[in-house]
């Protein structure tokens, strides 16, 4: 087997973004955007974005959910990971809570910001007005879990 030069390993590696985002549930309902953007425009997504130089896959969900809705918010942990193909960006879901800050849509990005009930994604995702899948397999994870701790499942 010939060695690679550092120029040839580097044509063959395929580079990727990483996105992180969070599912926010308070009072039985989920945080979502609808987006500005032209190719998704008015379709629903969580609260995400590319992660930044310098920054965490952490810090860019918190620094994501604060820029797209106005929260502050923790971490309460990883939901999953998800990628489609290589020419899509590798995505982070985190769980995470409110602890300030106020709701506000960024109006450089963000249509409107809102509280939906499960159902109501349901609906959303059944209807092709979810940015993408990943969005309703993480909020499905978060109301799976819920279900299982009140004891329903």
């Amino acid at each position: 087997m010939t060695k690679m030069t550092e120029e040839e390993w580097k044509e063959s590696v395929v580079w990727i973004g990483v996105v992180a985002g969070c599912v926010v549930k308070q009072e039985g309902k989920y945080l979502l955007v609808q987006e500005k953007q032209q190719k998704v425009y008015g379709l629903w997504n969580l609260p995400a974005g590319y992660v930044d130089k310098g920054e965490t896959v952490e810090q860019a969900a918190v620094r994501e959910v604060k820029e797209e809705s106005g929260y502050d918010v923790e971490l309460d942990g990883l939901i999953g990971l998800y990628h489609e193909e290589t020419t899509r960006p590798l995505k982070y879901a985190y769980h995470a809570r409110i602890t300030g800050g106020k709701l506000k849509a960024q109006e450089s990005e963000i249509l409107d910001v809102k509280w939906l009930s499960y159902e109501e994604i349901t609906a959303l995702f059944e209807a092709k007005k979810l940015r993408a899948d990943w969005v309703f397999d993480a909020i499905s994870r978060v109301e799976m879990q819920g279900e299982l701790l009140a004891g329903k499942v």
